[in-house]
């Protein structure tokens, strides 16, 4: 038995073959100008590349059958999609408006969740000609309910429920384009626990069909598309597209009159803004805010705009572990090296990189200004009384860091 014997074997073979060359054109975005062309973030563009191709397929194939719903994680410490942050996690699961669903989940502790239904994706941004975002975004959310519009027991337990009769409580209607449910879910506090979800298909009585090699071609082709879309597109798809982003030669500082908070936003559930810094080996850069109610976010990204590493390096800061100034002002300095700053954000080598802030909860504005300074001279840029670290302390800063982010993926 051999290549041709079957009758599928060529459209098989060729759709293999589009997908290495589309992965082939993929690797080529990691020499991109928007990548600096230092040693560290190159290999970092080809890292981005390959933690997504151990996804492509998951996403195209394995669970993508509406009849047959999963939940999929989609960013993890080990997987970042453009513009995910630190302290969220993100799941999605492919759906059908044909089909009612059923996810039953107990509600964590974590401050903030949002289960959104996502609508059809359209070719290009409505009212404008640029192109939407790759897959599996660039889709329209239609109706969302938040974590803390929930019906539970007293134990936390939930029945959610998608499409189908309406329902006076725990429920989101579906249309015939929606096609996906976008869960993230945001924790502020080390120690807050994640909300474990499950989700099936009411009336689900029959095993799952095996692919076909039709269905497989889909799947190649459609992880093709995916993985030369995320390397061509972070991070300047948001640099043309995004009202949270700044002009990407507007270093070191925040939007002054940029910020992504429409109807989109608002059922997204959250504000954002976003900072594009550069900083050469003798600088630091101070970021100040006002501090302000409500649960905020501050995340620290690559070049593609991809979380850097959450796990073990202090990338984020949120109200709960945040020191704040006795002037009421929140102050993050982003340095290569530790400072000694309580509030210290780590570039992990990177000469450039990403700042975003995410307001949930409330619409409070955020005031920012940044200053760049000699790292050598950066004390004397901070206010008496800035909250400093031991190096032990950082040790056991990083230790509770690490066992909360298991915690929340369950690693």
């Amino acid at each position: 038995m051999a290549y041709g014997d079957a009758p599928a074997d060529k459209d098989l073979k060729a759709a293999w073959d589009r997908f290495c060359d589309d992965l082939k054109q993929a690797g080529t975005y990691a020499f991109k100008d928007a990548n600096p062309p230092n040693p560290l973030q190159r290999a970092d563009a080809f890292r981005f590349l390959t933690q997504n191709l151990g996804q492509a397929f998951d996403l195209a194939l394995e669970t993508n059958d509406p009849a047959f719903p999963q939940i999929h994680y989609f960013t993890t410490p080990t997987m970042k999609l453009g513009g995910d942050v630190s302290d969220f996690t993100y799941r999605q699961a492919w759906i059908s408006g044909d089909h009612t669903y059923r996810i039953t989940g107990k509600r964590g502790t974590a401050r903030w969740l949002n289960v959104t239904v996502q609508g059809p994706r359209p070719e290009t941004i409505p009212g404008t000609e640029w192109p939407s975002l790759h897959e599996p975004f660039g889709d329209i959310p239609q109706a969302n309910i938040l974590g803390s519009q929930l019906e539970t027991d007293a134990e936390g337990n939930f029945e959610l429920f998608i499409g189908g009769q309406q329902l006076a409580s725990n429920w989101l209607p579906t249309t015939p384009g929606s096609r996906k449910l976008f869960i993230r879910e945001a924790f502020d506090a080390w120690g807050e626990t994640p909300t474990p979800l499950t989700i099936e298909r009411v009336g689900m009585d029959d095993p799952r069909p095996m692919p076909s090699p039709e269905r497989i071609t889909e799947a190649m082709d459609w992880a093709g598309r995916f993985v030369t879309g995320l390397m061509e597109q972070w991070p300047e798809h948001s640099w043309l597209t995004s009202r949270g982003v700044c002009d990407p030669h507007t270093l070191n500082a925040f939007p002054a009159d940029k910020s992504a908070n429409d109807d989109a936003d608002a059922r997204r559930g959250r504000m954002a803004a976003h900072m594009i810094w550069r900083l050469r080996p003798d600088e630091a850069l101070i970021v100040e805010m006002d501090m302000h109610e409500g649960f905020w976010i501050f995340g620290m990204g690559g070049a593609f705009m991809g979380s850097m590493d959450f796990l073990h390096r202090p990338v984020s800061y949120t109200p709960a572990r945040t020191k704040v100034d006795t002037d009421g002002v929140v102050r993050l300095v982003i340095a290569h090296n530790d400072p000694g700053v309580h509030n210290w954000l780590d570039t992990q080598g990177f000469s450039d990189g990403n700042l975003t802030y995410r307001n949930l909860l409330t619409q409070s504005p955020a005031a920012f200004r940044t200053k760049l300074v000699k790292r050598a001279e950066l004390m004397a840029h901070l206010p008496a009384g800035t909250a400093t670290v031991t190096r032990e302390q950082r040790a056991a800063m990083l230790l509770e860091r690490y066992r909360a982010i298991k915690l929340r993926f369950g690693i």
